[in-house]
């Protein structure tokens, strides 16, 4: 296999919102000089509305089969950071598809940090609800086994940026070198 280039698999990262997935995304694919994708943008460029409207006009299923649809067949199978909607990776069969399709990382944050990175943002249509802390408490018990199931999990409590940063670049290197074996 010397001299074999090694396959640039795309780089998944998935987590509940407000994670950061989005900006460790960006970064991560600066330093690597990858293209840089956020699901929820494409879509909603794609769909020339916001997400909070689709979930409203069009449904949550409606949502999901976009995302999938994207995934699938919308972006580059190689070279690419892939910053993953919250709820992408916890549809039936998508961890699978993800894990096919590159490397998947999935960001973890405590329950009060993401609070506070959500609370400003009213572009949230599952926190906007009487109670967003117990709504991200009981979305979290959900989706957090389902997160698990990725190939790596990172922390981005209370670390500084360029350390968060560092250590996904170390991690997916690691992994897509297996993968590409």
């Amino acid at each position: 296999m010397e001299g074999q280039k090694q396959r640039m698999n795309n780089l998944y990262l998935i987590g509940f919102m407000g994670v950061g997935k989005s900006h460790f995304g960006r970064l991560v694919s600066d330093a690597l000089r990858y293209q840089f994708f956020d699901t929820d943008h494409v879509i909603e460029n794609n769909e020339q509305t916001t997400i909070s409207k689709i979930f409203k006009n069009q449904g949550e299923e409606y949502f999901r089969k976009l995302e999938l649809d994207l995934i699938e067949s919308g972006l580059p199978n190689e070279a690419c950071v892939v910053a993953c909607g919250g709820g992408l990776a916890i549809q039936e069969g998508m961890m699978n598809v993800l894990k096919t399709k590159g490397v998947v990382i999935s960001l973890f944050a405590s329950k009060e940090t993401i609070l506070e990175r959500t609370s400003t943002n009213k572009n949230r249509p599952l926190l906007n609800v009487d109670n967003p802390e117990e709504q991200i408490g009981q979305m979290m018990n959900a989706r957090v086994p389902k997160y698990l199931e990725a190939d790596a999990s990172i922390a981005t409590d209370a670390r500084m940026p360029a350390d968060i940063m560092n250590h996904i670049i170390r991690t997916y290197k690691k992994i897509n070198k297996i993968k590409s074996s």
